[in-house]
């Protein structure tokens, strides 16, 4: 059950329990997920008992203390079960690591053991209605009132938006600095604040059971201890931590990509046309083998990524190369698997159409790919 160089026994053990765990508590249900377009926040508790949820949380705070390598692990497992999981990976590898970086430990001691425990559901939220990849340019303003800053603007397409308890936002403190980026800060905005309502559960082509929303602020009052970090670092913090959140999704994707072709070899084998199976078809074991070839190279880059990424280099341009290249391709290879099940593969019960409708996305959130070509070419000094 190995997949990496890098793993141990230790790792082989997790990977093994967590997957017998996702056998019993998330795969029976999952469909059913998809229909009711929410997973209940009773898994939610129970990954946290099992301590599937931050498990890199230094231990004073109720985590265990380990390192990304098993957080792969999670997010590898949880997209074998379907994408819609997506908001535990976002939860423990992207949101819960801001509080992390740049809480204090009163900060943190409020809110890490219930991000451990499932209570406490994050989110974060940057894009905005008119604003996507442009982050410098978000219009939520957070204006200084005594002890507490003003909030006022909306939120969309925030994942995890409708369970979340606590949101981390981009907000404008100053909006008139004179570069944009420097008047951005972050603050943890709680449910419950006043002024804080969520709009509408958001009908996406995909990844149903991924709740996905809007977020409101109008006259919301947030205390300033609920500043994180400094005041005009948000954007240099949203920065640093896009190398973790733009490797996760390329590892979405790779998995993905793994599971389509598996899901497709079984199927070609199993399936006749013309008196032989489909996978006799020269057509047939052509596309497998490009498909696989394609995978492979992937799997080799993003572990050489993974490495370096846990050693704490900086490792920005192929990151990006990585969140570019595998995000395509398995969008690539979803339209492939598609093709070689024929028509049952436009069949809601095969798992190939949920991925179907399930991967365009991938290039679109962390930074369109579009942006992600833009720092390439920049990093190579075009």
């Amino acid at each position: 059950m190995t997949r990496y160089k890098f793993e141990s026994t230790e790792h082989e053990l997790f990977r093994k329990t967590l997957r017998k765990f996702l056998a019993e508590e998330a795969e029976p249900h999952y469909s059913q997920w998809e229909k009711d377009h929410l997973i209940p926040l009773e898994f939610w508790r129970k990954l946290g008992e099992m301590g599937y949820l931050c498990p890199q949380v230094e231990e004073q705070y109720g985590g265990l203390g380990l390192d990304f390598s098993f957080g792969v692990i999670i997010q590898e497992e949880l997209e074998r079960v379907g994408s819609s999981l997506i908001g535990v990976g976002l939860h423990n590898d992207i949101v819960v690591p801001y509080i992390e970086a740049y809480g204090s430990n009163e900060q943190k001691s409020r809110w890490l053991p219930k991000c451990i425990t499932g209570e406490n559901i994050t989110a974060i939220a940057m894009t905005e209605p008119g604003t996507g990849s442009d982050l410098a340019n978000i219009q939520t303003t957070a204006i200084r009132d005594g002890d507490h800053y003003i909030v006022n603007g909306q939120k969309t397409f925030i994942t995890n938006g409708i369970h979340t308890n606590l949101a981390v936002v981009a907000v404008k403190t100053n909006p008139q600095a004179e570069k944009k980026h420097r008047g951005v800060s972050l603050l943890v905005i709680e449910d419950g604040t006043p002024g804080f309502t969520k709009g509408r559960k958001l009908e996406k082509v995909g990844m149903h059971a991924q709740d996905t929303a809007e977020l409101y602020f109008e006259d919301c009052r947030v205390p300033v201890e609920n500043l994180l970090g400094e005041e005009g670092k948000g954007f240099i913090y949203m920065m640093e931590k896009l190398q973790q959140e733009r490797l996760a999704v390329a590892i979405a994707a790779q998995t993905a990509a793994e599971d389509m072709l598996a899901l497709t070899i079984d199927y070609v084998k199993s399936r006749t046309a013309f008196g032989k199976s489909i996978s006799d078809f020269q057509n047939t074991q052509f596309k497998i083998a490009e498909m696989a070839t394609k995978i492979e190279l992937g799997k080799s880059f993003l572990e050489s990524l993974i490495v370096e990424h846990i050693a704490g280099n900086d490792v920005v341009t192929k990151v990006s190369m990585a969140k570019y290249w595998i995000t395509e391709n398995a969008r690539e290879l979803a339209v492939q698997c598609m093709q070689l099940h024929g028509g049952y593969g436009y069949m809601e019960e095969y798992k190939i159409a949920r991925r179907y409708r399930d991967i365009p996305v991938m290039s679109i959130y962390a930074g369109t790919n579009e942006v992600m070509k833009v720092i390439i070419a920049k990093n190579l000094g075009l």
